[in-house]
C-alpha cells in the first residue's frame, strides 16, 4: 500500500505545483512584479513550507540528521536534479540582474553556513548555534528587502509589457489558486515523505541518508513540480526564480528557524555534502554566464546529481 500512496501523494504534487504556479504569475502580472521575483519569493518559500516543517519538526524532537540534512539534500537536489531536468526541458535563461545578486547570493549563503556550522575548529561535526542562526535569519530579511527594492527600482525604469499569452485571471482567483495549490502541494508531500520513509527503513538505510535523500528529494517535490510546470510554460525565468529563492530560503530561514528551537549540534552530515551544496550553488552561475543555462549544461549538473546519489549509496554500502 505504500508504494500506490506514494504515486497518489506525488500526482498530488504535481497538481498543486501546476496550480500554484498558474495562480503567482497571475499576480505577478497583475502587481507589475517580475517572474524571477515572484518565483524567488512567492513561488520559492511557498514550495519551500515542506522543508520547513520536516526540518523544524526533526530540531524539535532532537533528530539533528533529519533538520540540517533535509536542507542541505533539498539545495543539492534543487539546482543539480531539478535545474538540471529543467534546463534540458528547456534552455533556461538568466539575466545581468541573477548574474549580478541572485546567484552570487545563493552561493555566499551556502558557504556562510558551512563555515557557521563547523567554524573550523570543530573537525568534521557540524554545529548550528543560535547564534548562528540569527544571523542566517539577518541574511533572509536582507534578501527579501534587497530582492523588492532592485524589482521594484527595474519596474520603474522599464516599459510596462502586456503579456498576451494568457488571459488575464481576477486577483481572487489568482490567490485561490496560490493558496489551493500550497495546500495540495504540502499535504502530497506530506504523505510522500511519510511512505518514503517507511519504505527506506524496511530498506535498513540510516537517518543521515534517508535525511538527505528520501526526505530532501521529497520535500523537493514541490520545486521539482512547480519548475517543470514553468518551464513547459516557458517561463523559464520563474523557474529559476523557485530553484535560487527555495535554496536560500532553505540556509536562511529553515536552518535559522529550526535551530532558534534547538541547537543543530553533531549529526551525520559532513563537510563533503556541505561542499557539493556550494559546488551546486555555483554551476548555474557558471553556465548561465552567458545569459541561459543550456541543455548539454542541464544535463552535465544532472549527472553530477547522479555521481552524488552513488557516493552516498558507496557510504551506505548499498
Amino acid at each position: 500500500m505504500e508504494y500506490l500512496f506514494l504515486i497518489i501523494s506525488l500526482c498530488a504534487v504535481i497538481f498543486g505545483a501546476d496550480t500554484l504556479v498558474s495562480g503567482a504569475v497571475a499576480i505577478a502580472r497583475k502587481l507589475k512584479i517580475s517572474d524571477f521575483v515572484i518565483g524567488a519569493v512567492i513561488v520559492g518559500i511557498g514550495t519551500s513550507l515542506p522543508e520547513l516543517i520536516v526540518s523544524a519538526t526533526g530540531a524539535w524532537q532532537g533528530n539533528v540528521d533529519i533538520a540540517v540534512g533535509n536542507v542541505v539534500g533539498s539545495n543539492i537536489f534543487n539546482v543539480l536534479g531539478i535545474l538540471g531536468l529543467t534546463a534540458l526541458l528547456c534552455p533556461t535563461s538568466v539575466s545581468r540582474s541573477n548574474l549580478r545578486f541572485e546567484l552570487p547570493f545563493c552561493i555566499f549563503v551556502s558557504v556562510v553556513v558551512m563555515l557557521l556550522a563547523f567554524n573550523f575548529f570543530n573537525g568534521n561535526t557540524a554545529c548550528i548555534s543560535r547564534i548562528d542562526g540569527a544571523v542566517l535569519l539577518v541574511l533572509f530579511v536582507l534578501f527579501l528587502y534587497v530582492s523588492f527594492r532592485r524589482d521594484k527600482q527595474n519596474s520603474a525604469s522599464a516599459p510596462a509589457a502586456e503579456d498576451e499569452a494568457e488571459a488575464p485571471q481576477p486577483m481572487w482567483l489568482a490567490l485561490l489558486k496560490v493558496v489551493g495549490g500550497l495546500v495540495v502541494l504540502i499535504v502530497g508531500c506530506d504523505h510522500f515523505v511519510e511512505n518514503a520513509v517507511t519504505i527506506a527503513t524496511r530498506w535498513g538505510v540510516d537517518e543521515a541518508f534517508i535525511s538527505i535523500t528520501l526526505i530532501a528529494c521529497g520535500t523537493s517535490l514541490p520545486e521539482l513540480a512547480a519548475s517543470i510546470a514553468a518551464a513547459v510554460k516557458r517561463n523559464t525565468e520563474l523557474a529559476l526564480g523557485n530553484i535560487i529563492g527555495s535554496n536560500i530560503f532553505n540556509i536562511t530561514f529553515i536552518l535559522g528557524v529550526s535551530s532558534q528551537i534547538s541547537p543543530l549540534g553533531g549529526g551525520g552530515i559532513t563537510t563533503i555534502d556541505y561542499t557539493v551544496m556550494i559546488v551546486a550553488a555555483v554551476l548555474p552561475l557558471m553556465f548561465g554566464w552567458w545569459g541561459k543555462i543550456s541543455r548539454t549544461a542541464g544535463a552535465a549538473m544532472f549527472l553530477c546529481f547522479v555521481a552524488y546519489t552513488i557516493y552516498l549509496l558507496q557510504m551506505q554500502g548499498v
